[in-house]
């Protein structure tokens, strides 16, 4: 017997398995003991089920299998039960408290789910519960059975009805929300990070996913509310922003109500929350927007609407342009499209988004507008005279300009009464209409330019060579091309432009035409040649004259800029001599180099050619070649040339001087082209 104990005494591994089984559950039943005496808890601590206790006895016997021990049997059934009952009575506290929107309440909920271990998988029990009975009740509010009881369709009508049930769906909806957000402030606690920070955009994946699918499925098995919904889906955008709105209001209110609550203890960590801890609701993920999630599951549903506002918008207009037609539209048939487009944009208020489509589609509607508008200009030859009375094609013309204007102004008018519309649409209509009426008086203004301009080029058949009158005034207080051109102006604004009544429209158009003629004015008393005394004071006159002439065609002479300032600084310069001319202030700021030049090629001999005499070209052509030659290097060129040509003829004929005017040229011309450079 000796030998055999000190062979099991010498080999412990041969022991039987019963034996080493045994032993080991007496050592974890000592280290048990060992603990449970350290951390004994209470009576009273037991009897009160404390969520703390419970988690200190589930951490003791964490791996421990105490299965089949007598003598703990009860009080592990104690345990359990107390355990059931702290988890039950935890569950009614949080579903109270969400309904009754409590955060102490919820907090404290949640604060034991914590502690006994169970936060996270009673939180997915509760978001699935929560998404199942939305689905539930969105399914019930779209219920086509229910929808066609006779009760509900006399009272309320199918779509009223609809529009009710959802409405309480909303509601519905927002404690379960208002209870994910307290929920994400929980788990954003330092504490309490248990992996589920972003359980409030899981759970609004969740929401939006479920509203898509089920409007999906309703309006694909009924054609009626397929219908309602596009027809109505201002209203149904309505809710939806109702509701975002109250969620907003949630997230700005939880803290005040947490600190109202009594419950600044439990969530004092708050205060060391991050900015990227804020909720969803509040404050949008970088590669998320929660409310355009929300809006996206009604998106179909917009495509419809816009289509059928956009068939709405044209419908009038359509009518109003008949084919053939020959006519713009009257007063009523206007106020019947303005009234239109005001009832859509006053829909499409209750959404910026919507309010912004709806905007394109009315510039959609002001365009067509003007493509219909379009088709009745008259661009026949008679559109452009400027000879006799009105054309029927030129009264055409002035009736769709009318027409254009008024329906702008009554767009303006509608636009100011929204709460916001966007710039660009605003743009878009002012631009179509301006465009537009643009096209239609510019064969007009075209035809008045080119008789202008014909007017004007006149005076080089009137004679400013003359002397100066013993006198010393001018015999006529201006010449015959300027009454002319003073006749012409005024009769053309009386009998053709008077009929617009976009007044500041036409005084823009005709502004144009004014620093046109001012140029063409200049342009031409500077190649004057031979320019005599008496010649000087009649073309001064001119100035004067020139100034009343195209007075009719601008508010104000003053508003024409530069074109009335160079008319004002080359007056003087008509008896000022060649040096005074080259060194005035004017000269190359107010007045270009290359008129200065021309006017001082009057005063040479006839041996030193202008540069259109030295080119041969007539007047007309010359006046055409500097309009396709609007740079100034261009034309110093050209100048330089003609300079040039003048040195090589006087060493031809061996002339031992140049005229007195040349070298003045010439310094004249260094500076303008060092000036350009």
């Amino acid at each position: 017997m000796q030998s055999a104990v000190l062979r099991k005494r010498a080999d412990p591994y041969s022991l039987p398995p019963a034996q080493v089984f045994a032993k080991q559950r007496a050592f974890s039943l000592c280290s048990l003991q060992t603990a449970f005496v350290t951390d004994k808890p209470q009576p009273s601590e037991l009897r009160g089920s404390s969520c703390q206790v419970q988690r200190s006895l589930n951490y003791l016997s964490q791996g421990i299998d105490l299965s089949g021990i007598e003598v703990i049997e009860n009080d592990l059934l104690f345990i359990a039960r107390a355990r059931l009952e702290v988890e039950n009575q935890a569950k009614r506290l949080l579903e109270q408290g969400v309904e009754t929107q409590n955060p102490t309440q919820v907090g404290t909920a949640l604060q034991v789910f914590h502690n006994l271990g169970t936060l996270k998988d009673t939180i997915a029990i509760v978001v699935d519960g929560y998404c199942a009975s939305l689905e539930e009740n969105i399914s019930n509010a779209l219920d086509i059975k229910v929808l066609t009881q006779p009760s509900q369709t006399i009272t309320r009508g199918m779509y009223g009805y609809t529009l009710a049930y959802i409405r309480t769906v909303s509601h519905q909806l927002a404690s379960p929300c208002w209870g994910m957000t307290n929920f994400k402030h929980f788990f954003a606690l330092p504490s309490h990070q248990d992996g589920q920070s972003d359980i409030l955009y899981t759970f609004w994946t969740a929401v939006t996913g479920t509203l898509f699918s089920q409007f999906q499925i309703a309006t694909d098995s009924s054609m009626f509310l397929k219908q309602a919904f596009e027809g109505e889906y201002p209203k149904l955008l309505r809710l939806y922003n109702d509701l975002w709105k109250r969620l907003q209001q949630y997230s700005q209110n939880i803290q005040s109500n947490f600190n109202a609550s009594g419950s600044t203890d439990l969530f004092a960590e708050l205060q060391q929350m991050e900015d990227d801890a804020q909720d969803i609701f509040m404050q949008k993920k970088q590669d998320y927007d929660p409310e355009k999630a929300l809006k996206d599951s009604l998106q179909s549903y917009e495509a419809a609407y816009l289509s059928k506002s956009l068939s709405r918008l044209f419908d009038p207009i359509n009518l109003v342009f008949p084919p053939g037609g020959r006519n713009p539209p009257s007063t009523d048939e206007l106020y019947s499209i303005i009234k239109t487009i005001a009832s859509e944009l006053n829909v499409a208020s209750v959404d910026p988004h919507l309010s912004l489509a709806v905007s394109k589609n009315v510039a959609k509607t002001v365009q067509l507008y003007g493509v219909k508008s379009e088709q009745l200009l008259s661009t026949q030859g008679d559109a452009s005279q400027v000879i006799g009375p009105l054309t029927e094609g030129q009264r055409r013309n002035v009736a769709v300009v009318n027409s254009l204007y008024r329906l702008h102004q009554s767009v303006l008018k509608v636009v100011s009464s929204q709460v916001s519309f966007p710039a660009a649409a605003e743009q878009t209509i002012a631009t179509t209409i301006h465009d537009l009426m643009g096209n239609a008086v510019q064969p007009l203004l075209d035809s008045v330019g080119d008789s202008i301009e014909a007017i004007i080029i006149t005076m080089h058949q009137e004679d400013f060579s003359g002397s100066l009158p013993s006198s010393g005034k001018p015999d006529v207080p201006c010449s015959l091309y300027m009454k002319e051109l003073q006749g012409f102006i005024a009769r053309v604004m009386s009998d053709y432009f008077r009929h617009f009544e976009c007044s500041d429209f036409v005084f823009d158009s005709t502004e144009t035409i004014a620093q046109r003629a001012i140029e063409l004015f200049i342009r031409n008393a500077s190649l004057l040649r031979p320019l005599g005394e008496g010649g000087k004071m009649r073309l001064a006159a001119d100035f004067a004259q020139m100034e009343l002439a195209v007075a009719p065609l601008c508010r104000r002479v003053s508003d024409l800029g530069k074109s009335y300032r160079l008319l004002r600084a080359f007056r003087p310069l008509l008896f000022q001599t060649s040096e005074h001319i080259a060194n005035s202030p004017a000269v190359g700021d107010i007045i270009p180099f290359s008129i200065i030049l021309q006017f001082l090629f009057t005063r040479a001999p006839p041996e030193l050619k202008s540069p259109f005499q030295r080119a041969e070209w007539s007047i007309a052509r010359y006046s055409q070649w500097l309009d396709d030659h609007p740079s100034e290097k261009d034309r110093l060129i050209l100048i330089r040339g003609a300079l040039e040509a003048y040195v090589q003829s006087v060493r031809s004929r061996e002339g031992k001087e140049f005229a007195p005017v040349y070298p003045i040229m010439v310094q004249l011309l260094q500076k303008a082209t060092s000036t350009i450079q």
